[in-house]
């Protein structure tokens, strides 16, 4: 079993400001420590032999070439704003800038 206890759940849930009862406080306890049980037996798995991957499968280049394809001209960029000016779009201010 893991060196999680009652008393350590305890400590950390006065750190998190976090109530919990003592039915709760035995639950997570228990609950805790498989969790750490888990990720020591996983640790134990993985030897010096074992190299670390952060992908199970190699990736290859994901990106695709960089090309131009149909642009919109000012006019019809603008053609479906409901307000423009001197050929930008024209949203409402956020600031109190002039």
């Amino acid at each position: 079993m893991a060196a999680i206890n009652r008393d350590d759940v305890a400590h950390l849930a006065r750190l998190a400001h976090i109530e919990m009862s003592a039915e709760e406080l035995d639950r997570m306890a228990g609950e805790l420590a498989v969790i750490v049980d888990s990720v020591k037996s996983v640790s134990e798995a993985a030897g010096d032999d074992v190299p670390a991957t952060s992908h199970p499968i190699p990736l290859n280049n994901v990106f695709r070439e960089d090309v131009v394809g149909h642009t919109f001209t000012a006019e019809q960029a603008l053609s479906g704003a409901p307000d423009s000016f001197e050929g930008r779009f024209k949203v409402p201010a956020i600031l109190d800038e002039d």
